[in-house]
């Protein structure tokens, strides 16, 4: 299905005029760049996985982003507490199965939250999505072994057997979800090399889910303004070092012109 640039960035400008509260209960590597990256597309960033204080952020949050990149007990406990009072509350959950099908560990834990929850968005590479199938697909690391477009049946399982949206992301983007399958092509070869710009692309799909309940276009809407930023960021980077500074500053500045000039999807 075809994306609309207007109604990409009404999503923007809905972002940046209610900023909402996205509650973030991600791993530590990244926590900078993807609070900054929800300040400047507009949201309000929570960064908190205290065990005292996530069941009344979770209550009040626009979306609940679960990134399970960096786990032990207590974090995973803070995740269940959470996410029960996001579900209860009708909040949006945004699941990152960082690294899913490199341990048992983390494989599983990611696909407790996904039977326990039935998270609204599941965002991964193709690695991930095709081992929360169960798939027999190891990842290197926290990195994919396989590209997007080899786990998009394995994302159709998941929205079958879940009814939640799916985005695998890659070279092309594919999100899909019941009725739908949008593929999006924005990016630049150097964003791999930025760690955590992953994670940020989830955490931006909860700054979007916070504003758009149909979740298939709010995380599609997502990956474009991602991609784009990337883009304008990679134009004036002379390495993965400055890539991060101006994707920061790109999103911040991002326009319609931008959206509209741009968007391959």
């Amino acid at each position: 299905m075809t994306l609309q640039p207007a109604n990409i960035f009404k999503d923007v400008e809905k972002i940046r005029e209610n900023a909402p509260l996205v509650h973030n209960i991600t791993n530590y590597v990244v926590m900078n760049t993807t609070a900054n990256a929800l300040l400047a597309i507009g949201a309000s960033p929570v960064m908190a996985h205290a065990v005292q204080e996530v069941e009344d952020l979770a209550g009040i949050a626009g979306a609940l982003v679960l990134n399970i990149g960096t786990l032990n007990d207590g974090w995973i406990d803070a995740m269940f507490r959470a996410a029960k009072t996001a579900k209860s509350k009708q909040v949006p959950i945004v699941l990152d199965p960082v690294g899913a099908g490199a341990t048992p560990y983390r494989t599983q834990t990611a696909k407790d939250l996904i039977q326990a929850f039935a998270p609204s968005i599941i965002r991964g590479n193709g690695s991930e999505i095709m081992a929360l199938c169960g798939q027999s697909q190891s990842t290197k690391g926290v990195d994919s072994t396989s590209e997007s477009n080899q786990a998009v049946d394995a994302a159709k399982t998941l929205v079958r057997e879940i009814g939640c949206t799916v985005c695998v992301t890659g070279e092309t983007d594919y999100i899909v979800s019941a009725q739908t399958l949008y593929e999006v092509k924005n990016g630049h070869a150097l964003m791999p090399r930025v760690t955590g710009l992953g994670c940020t692309a989830t955490a931006i799909c909860g700054a979007f889910a916070a504003v758009n309940p149909e979740f298939d276009k709010a995380a599609a809407h997502a990956m474009a303004v991602m991609g784009i930023a990337g883009e304008i960021a990679a134009e004036i980077s002379s390495g993965p070092g400055t890539l991060q500074v101006n994707f920061i500053d790109a999103l911040y500045q991002l326009s319609e012109t931008d959206i509209k000039k741009r968007l391959k999807a």
